[in-house]
């Protein structure tokens, strides 16, 4: 076989999955940083776990699937046993404190940060992979475990940078859904249909009544062709779920409804986690929403989902969420061991920060060298930026001057430092402001003369010496 004739790879990137670059890891590894710090203060010790567990460890709880080796990327180990990657990260830490029971301290706090790998039918703003950040304890069966987790969980929204009129905290009880399927006669032996109308319930804000009524009832087709099965209930039955979760007022719709509510816990269990949330400051904005059921099949009581809001009051969408899961240690264990958490969608998070700000993150300041026989004067500059807490690098590629700006620009330099050769000789630098430019150009529009006017604002050369006051005063 000939070089040419030489098999060649397509690149391609795996359908549902993403590339991320500097400014969005960057963007995601100050979230975490922020968030656990929150996270530790709240006193939370970090724990990692590996990417693989056993399949029969991690369980039948994912969304939309039924068995563990679907919903989940698997393989099958030397020694015959599959594994798979986790799905989530509470299900490796249930399988660490089993493992690990006698030695921790009961209850167990830890947070946890890192990728997960769910394998299903990708779409907008829906990966295979992202990232989470985690807080769970294990071995606090009081409510005030679930509203500690509600109020944490505001404070670490804060410390991400969210304002509190940009996010809310939703929370509701499994309770709830049980004590309605029992009163509508969908008993617990009716395990199908229970997972259906959860899963349908959970898929309301994306769906709305429309669609959720399909998933109650026969069934639904979604835009792709794509059938999926419905709980088969009759409009009776639909129409009391719909009515019960899509109520405005959803206290009064608790307290008209107190009976049913009490008798499998559900009220009493929502009203300590109101009167905790009050004592710790974060009910403003922490409110009762009957329809968050989460999709997680493992929700035991407690469930809470975070939702970021758009200066309209529209919803983005959920950016974190947790709940109660008193069973899954039990699993392992064969005793009741009471757990709850929460978690902070890293990656989706920080891509609605982004949105909302509208902006990209600045890259580095670029060193330009227009004379190429200035490089080491180059490597200097961006030394010396770098010193005055500002990131850096020189151009390093063969390309004249008008590539080397569209470097610059292709790296979202806020500022490019050029040296040329006249710059060399006369001991000066030139400044151009990126950011400056393209805003006066986009103000200039057609008119190039009133471009052409602002360009002392934007380019100015100086002496070397002068160098990093100008730095600082165009970032400021």
């Amino acid at each position: 076989m000939s070089k040419d004739d030489a098999f060649r790879p397509k690149a391609r990137r795996p359908r549902g999955l993403i590339d991320r670059r500097g400014p969005q890891l960057a963007a995601e590894r100050d979230l975490v940083a922020k968030i656990s710090r929150v996270y530790e203060a709240w006193g939370f010790e970090p724990l990692e776990t590996s990417a693989f567990e056993y399949a029969d460890a991690l369980g039948k709880f994912l969304p939309d699937q039924d068995r563990p080796n679907e919903g989940v990327f698997s393989l099958l180990d030397d020694d015959e046993q599959w594994l798979s990657l986790r799905y989530d990260l509470t299900a490796p830490l249930a399988r660490f404190v089993a493992e690990n029971y006698d030695a921790l301290p009961k209850p167990y706090r830890r947070w946890a940060a890192g990728p997960v790998w769910r394998n299903e039918k990708p779409g907008p703003g829906r990966f295979r992979e992202f990232w989470q950040c985690d807080a769970d304890t294990v071995g606090a069966a009081s409510p005030a475990a679930d509203a500690e987790m509600i109020a944490m969980a505001c404070a670490a929204l804060e410390a991400a940078g969210l304002s509190r009129d940009q996010y809310v905290v939703n929370y509701s009880s499994r309770r709830v859904l049980d004590a309605l399927l029992q009163a509508i006669g969908v008993g617990e032996g009716d395990h199908a249909v229970r997972l259906i109308v959860l899963r349908a319930i959970d898929k309301l804000d994306r769906l709305g009544a429309a669609g959720v009524r399909d998933l109650l009832g026969g069934g639904r087709k979604d835009e792709s062709g794509d059938f999926t099965k419905g709980a088969g209930l009759d409009q009776a039955q639909i129409e009391v779920i719909l009515n019960f979760f899509a109520a405005d007022d959803q206290a009064a719709v608790m307290n008209a409804s107190f009976d049913m509510l009490s008798g499998n816990g559900a009220f009493e269990e929502l009203t300590l986690i109101g009167g905790v949330l009050k004592s710790l400051g974060a009910s403003g904005n922490a409110a009762l929403d009957f329809s968050i059921v989460r999709g997680l099949e493992y929700y035991t009581g407690a469930v809470f989902e975070a939702q970021l809001i758009s200066g309209d009051g529209a919803s983005f969408g959920s950016i974190g969420g947790g709940g109660r899961y008193d069973d899954l240690v039990s699993r392992f264990k064969g005793q009741a061991i009471p757990a709850t958490g929460f978690s902070v969608g890293v990656s989706r998070l920080a891509a609605a920060l982004q949105q909302m700000a509208q902006t990209q993150a600045d890259g580095p300041i670029v060193v330009l060298p227009f004379d190429p026989e200035g490089m080491a004067d180059c490597f200097s500059i961006a030394q010396e930026v770098r010193a005055a807490g500002f990131s850096a690098e020189v151009y390093l590629g063969g390309s004249g001057p008008k590539a080397q700006l569209k470097y610059a620009d292709k790296r979202n330099a806020p500022l490019a430092i050029i040296l040329g050769g006249d710059e060399r000789a006369n001991g000066q630098v030139t400044v151009k402001d990126l950011k400056l430019g393209a805003k006066l150009s986009a103000e200039a529009g057609d008119d190039r003369e009133a471009y052409k006017q602002a360009q002392d604002r934007i380019q100015q050369t100086i002496p070397r010496a002068d160098l990093i006051a100008a730095v600082r005063k165009a970032l400021s």
